[in-house]
């Protein structure tokens, strides 16, 4: 289980904007969740990742392994480090898979980053397996841990590869992983995050029962003129509104944001 926060915004933000400074921001998140539906704090790393466009199309990001709390270093640079495109999250490591960096979000390739809030039940035995034999070559390689959240990273990447943009690229990510965990019994919840820079997609769905938590906020009192999306409100501004269950949310600097069903 982890919890997750971004932005997307013509208007650059700092990351310590999202991670640090709210009242129950990315930070208390890692501490003192509200709304986890499993586990009782984030303390199995954190990242960050934010896109430059002076520097290319690929974002920069920051790991760790270690607590968000523990993180003097980032604490240090997040008030100087501005974006109009930022992913962040903490991770509570699904029971059976390593604490490690390689584990931790946000995944990134080529121009891509990507966040799960969820978990595979018995991910190693048995989804593992076939969702990872399902990939192509070039996203198999890329592989460098066990995660199941890697794992559908790579599986997002191969729909992606195939020319679909990213809200139909989510849509089909679910629809295979779910389908792979429905022939084996399994239960996954799968909050999935993608963005390119330039848009965000999110999906809220679960295999079985309600999914985890999700929050999305358009020109808050914080974030004027830009979207924020996260696991939980980081503030008691009343434009919050909740993403309904099993479905899938996006947000481009043309169409604004918009909401539909998820079909799985």
């Amino acid at each position: 289980m982890c919890r997750l926060v971004a932005y997307l915004g013509e208007a650059e933000t700092t990351l310590s904007s999202l991670v640090l400074e709210p009242e129950h921001s990315l930070l208390v998140q890692s501490y003192a969740p509200r709304e986890m539906m499993s586990g009782v704090v984030n303390a199995d790393g954190f990242g960050v990742g934010w896109y430059a466009p002076w520097s290319g199309e690929e974002p920069a990001v920051y790991r760790s392994g270690a607590p968000l709390w523990a993180d003097r270093s980032f604490a240090g640079m997040a008030a100087k480090i501005r974006s109009s495109a930022v992913f962040a999250a903490v991770r509570s490591a699904t029971p059976g898979l390593p604490a490690e960096e390689s584990g931790v979000p946000p995944f990134s390739s080529g121009a891509f980053a990507f966040m799960h809030n969820g978990a595979i039940e018995g991910f190693r035995r048995g989804p593992m397996r076939l969702l990872r034999d399902s990939l192509s070559d070039e996203t198999y390689a890329g592989l460098l841990g066990v995660a199941d959240s890697e794992t559908v990273f790579a599986v997002a990447l191969d729909v992606l590869g195939e020319g679909a943009g990213l809200a139909e690229a989510l849509e089909e990510t679910v629809r295979r992983v779910s389908g792979v965990c429905e022939k084996l019994g399994r239960r996954a919840t799968l909050n999935f995050a993608l963005t390119d820079g330039r848009g965000m997609a999110f999906s809220r769905h679960s295999t079985e029962g309600p999914g985890n938590s999700l929050y999305v906020l358009e020109d808050g009192a914080g974030f004027p003129g830009g979207v924020v999306f996260a696991s939980e409100r980081l503030d008691g501004d009343a434009r919050w509104r909740e993403v309904p269950d099993r479905h899938l949310i996006e947000v481009d600097g043309e169409r604004g944001v918009r909401l539909r069903p998820l079909v799985s």
